[in-house]
């Protein structure tokens, strides 16, 4: 079973596409239930419009010709971006997680550091939400199932100085990937910005160039309300990349075309369960695919 089989509410998406697909010929009722199925998928009203017109303008009259015309509009959405992660192997690269509490990005964390121990880096967490305690426990949890030391200091302490402290351990330990993990309260959301930003800084003087990654975690679950947070963070650092979570629980993948067209960053993990393999990186071929199926008469 694929990765994408997993995910039974977008598959079943899929499949109601798929039948949607099979009508005989296009017509007002065929486009109706198309722009119903994109909505609940949360392509958003803004591209399910411009889908729905620009079918119209090209008169498609027959479904194998729908189908392709889908796959390749939204395939070109995806598309000019680079997905690998930016991980060079002659230096310490630093990867800030980064997000809203409740998205998953603790253990988002505690699962990239699993697959990068499987391709044979060496990583090292930093605890560096210090405004709970319940986070620096909970990345430690997490540090030990997968086998990865946390670098971590008491609640309330300085971010910075955690991060500091976490690339200083993984110089000494010769660790070549740092993982952090940051605060995600949005109630005092000038304070969070302020840490994020100065992290990076952090980062950059003590290495000498910037984080490898600024990677935002954002729960799929959300739908288009994700698109607000990305643009808060997006407007204070440079983000790399997102990490979709809890794909597992929702019909919405369709966020994902949203957030890559109106941000132009790339989709770079997805993770379902709870698992310590249930983490992935994103395919944009292999998700159009599985998004726009084959019509099976």
């Amino acid at each position: 079973m694929s990765f994408w089989d997993r995910l039974p509410k977008i598959k079943g998406f899929a499949e109601r596409l798929q039948n949607i697909l099979k009508f005989s010929r296009v017509d007002d009722n065929l486009l109706d239930e198309l722009e119903m199925e994109f909505i609940q998928s949360d392509l958003g009203l803004e591209l399910t419009n411009e889908i729905i017109s620009e079918i119209r303008k090209r008169k498609i009259t027959n479904t194998p010709e729908l189908r392709d015309f889908l796959f390749n509009y939204l395939k070109a959405i995806l598309e000019n971006l680079d997905y690998r992660l930016d991980l060079l192997e002659d230096r310490l690269n630093v990867v800030v997680f980064i997000g809203v509490n409740g998205t998953g990005k603790t253990s988002t964390v505690g699962k990239f550091a699993y697959y990068l121990k499987g391709l044979g880096y060496s990583p090292i967490i930093a605890a560096a939400d210090t405004f709970r305690a319940a986070a620096i426990d909970q990345v430690k949890i997490w540090g030990e199932r997968v086998g990865v030391e946390v670098i971590a200091q008491k609640e309330g302490a300085d971010p910075g100085a955690v991060v500091f402290n976490a690339i200083e351990a993984a110089r000494a330990r010769n660790k070549n990937v740092l993982l952090v993990d940051t605060a995600g309260r949005m109630h005092t959301k000038s304070n969070l910005i302020e840490e994020l930003k100065k992290i990076n800084r952090v980062v950059e003087r003590t290495l000498g160039y910037g984080p490898s990654e600024n990677l935002i975690v954002i729960d799929a679950t959300l739908g288009q309300n994700v698109i607000r947070q990305v643009e808060t963070f997006h407007n204070a650092v440079n983000l790399t990349g997102a990490v979709l979570t809890k794909l597992d629980g929702t019909a919405k993948g369709g966020v994902i075309f949203n957030v890559v067209r109106r941000f132009n960053i790339p989709v770079k993990l997805v993770t379902i369960g709870e698992g310590v393999e249930d983490l992935k990186v994103f395919d944009p071929n292999e998700f159009i695919e599985s998004f726009i199926p084959e019509v099976k008469v």
